[in-house]
């Protein structure tokens, strides 16, 4: 699997990092199953190196609703 390298910020979330390189928060399932060492409470620490798996392009430009979006991407 692909990956890239993410170095979380304080105050990161799944959610966010999801939101961030898939355009969806709900994608975080991914996000947290290749990083299986490590917790998954709602805040990240910083510093923490993310593994993100790259996507398939027919997956990573799926266009979001405005209801599924985030209510701070509204």
């Amino acid at each position: 699997m692909n990956c890239i390298e993410h170095i979380t910020q304080a105050g990161e979330r799944w959610d966010s990092l999801a939101w961030r390189y898939y355009g969806n928060p709900l994608d975080y399932g991914r996000i947290i199953q290749a990083n299986p060492a490590l917790d998954i409470g709602s805040a990240l620490p910083s510093g923490v190196k993310v593994l993100i798996p790259v996507l398939p392009v027919s997956e990573s430009t799926q266009a979001l609703q405005a209801e599924e979006l985030p209510p701070w991407k509204r």
